[in-house]
């Protein structure tokens, strides 16, 4: 099942788009909220997006209205501490370098937003939900 993640906010909106989790993300990226809706619909046509998981947070409910495509089941996720485990994954995938390396990564931010990686995760918390 190919997922397409939301996390929500009132300007940006990560999104993130699965097949599996764990599995590489078909498409990662971070939009302003008055583009999203074009680029969900050219990631649901191009990707073939089987439904969208939502982060049940800020603007969660503005944003379900403004995506909503024909027949793809919406659902709202909870989207607890995907701030804290975004920053995680993000630096599991891009390790610190140079003199950074030596922080501990609890205090270290990263160098970009990471609602695309929060994207990701709700759409992990998706896939692994019960049916």
């Amino acid at each position: 099942m190919i997922v397409l993640g939301l996390d929500p906010g009132t300007r940006k909106c990560g999104y993130a788009v699965v097949a599996g989790v764990d599995a590489p993300p078909l498409a990662l990226g971070i939009v302003p909220v008055d583009a999203l809706a074009a680029n969900v619909h050219d990631l649901v046509a191009r990707y073939h997006v089987d439904a969208i998981a939502i982060g049940r947070g800020t603007n969660a409910a503005a944003i379900a209205q403004s995506v909503a495509v024909q027949d793809l089941p919406i659902s709202f996720v909870d989207e607890y501490e995907t701030t804290l485990k975004a920053r995680a994954r993000y630096f599991r995938d891009h390790p610190p370098r140079g003199w950074r390396r030596l922080i501990p990564l609890g205090m270290l931010l990263p160098d970009r937003p990471v609602d695309d990686y929060a994207a990701l995760l709700i759409a992990e918390r998706f896939l692994h939900a019960p049916a």
